[in-house]
């Protein structure tokens, strides 16, 4: 009995050491080795499922948006360097809003993946789900065209997962001050972003979704927001006690569409300000949905209903002609005895008498 006891202790404490040996899992890759004639340094790739990770001020507001995983690297190609940072999150949805966080408006507009900015040796980029931050060692005339190539080479998502917020495409455009569009989820990157509305108000127990951006006005700029509430009832409410709100900083303004809550602060005039709201409309988009009904091809019932029905149909045909081919013949008979249906019966019978 001992034994037996000292042999499943040994087991166990093998078991525990092999367990405990197990490397854990890794997280799947994100950049690719080379590009156009890039190379990654192996010795510098980082991977990490951690948010910390990819930005640590601000990994709060990357779990906002969705945050996977992220990816860091060095890439050399002769004598050039280039250090990448790449944040995956569950959607395309999360990157669009993680790269309206980063962009500056002082930034210029690149054409490199979905939408790209830049600032002098700093390049800013998300394709799909994907958030890529790139710092060059220099600008060159082909340093578009390599970044396009990596933005190729990231792997993508289908489907649903790669599509993007439909909100943002609410905001007008006309006096819109560029890469001011900040898409959000969250309440943390509300108070970072500075938004205006306490969070007690916007309610993201209702689960919210909300875009922010400035405008040119003759004083100044202008803040506006607009909350999606998705459903024209709670934006309703929303708005009353919007309204009935002591905010400070104000005038506010106030425009309700649909289930979109608009508000308009900052240094505008009345009439403008009004102009601003009158330009915030919200359209239902009618899609197909699937039908609620089953299918009449893959209903078995029906199949043998209409097999029934095309059986009694081919029976009823088959008598209206039987019927109607006997009346032509007895019509023909009265009519033309002995000469369209019967033969004479004076007809000879040609006889071989073969014995």
């Amino acid at each position: 009995m001992k034994n037996l006891c000292f042999i499943l202790l040994l087991a166990l404490l093998a078991g525990s050491s092999c367990v405990a040996a197990t490397p854990p899992a890794k997280t799947a890759v994100i950049l690719p080795d080379s590009f156009r004639g890039w190379q990654k340094d192996a010795a510098s790739d980082k991977i990490s499922s951690n948010p910390s990770a990819a930005d640590s001020a601000d990994a709060p507001v990357l779990k906002e948006y969705g945050f996977s995983d992220s990816e860091q690297a060095s890439y050399t190609r002769d004598d050039r360097k280039m250090q990448v940072k790449a944040a995956r999150f569950d959607n395309a949805g999360g990157a669009y809003g993680a790269f309206t966080y980063y962009v500056r408006p002082q930034m210029a507009k690149e054409t490199i993946g979905d939408e790209a900015a830049s600032e002098n040796s700093r390049v800013l980029f998300y394709r799909g789900n994907i958030l890529v931050d790139i710092s060059l060692d220099r600008v060159t005339a082909m340093s578009a065209s390599d970044l396009r190539a990596l933005a190729d080479a990231l792997p993508q998502v289908r489907g649903n997962l790669a599509a993007l917020p439909s909100l943002p495409a609410n905001l007008p455009r006309k006096l819109y001050i560029a890469h001011t569009e900040r898409f959000i989820e969250g309440p943390v990157a509300t108070e970072r972003l500075g938004v205006p509305i306490p969070l007690s108000l916007i309610d993201f127990s209702k689960s919210p979704e909300l875009v922010a951006a400035k405008y040119h006005s003759t004083w100044g700029e202008a803040n506006l927001l607009l909350i999606d509430y998705h459903t024209p009832q709670i934006a309703a409410t929303k708005l009353r006690e919007f309204q009935d709100a002591s905010l400070p900083a104000g005038p506010f303004y106030f425009k309700r569409s649909g289930p979109l809550v608009a508000v308009i602060s900052g240094n505008i005039p009345q009439d403008e300000a009004q102009s601003l709201l009158a330009a915030v409309n919200w359209d239902a988009e009618v899609t197909m949905t699937q039908a609620t009904r089953q299918n009449p091809k893959d209903n078995l019932g029906n199949l043998i209903i209409g097999i029934f029905v095309l059986v009694g149909f081919i029976v009823l045909l088959a008598l209206i002609f039987g019927f109607a081919f006997g009346g032509i013949r007895i019509l023909s008979k009265k009519l033309f005895p002995d000469k369209v249906f019967d033969r004479p019966e004076d007809v000879e019978i040609i006889r071989l008498n073969l014995k």
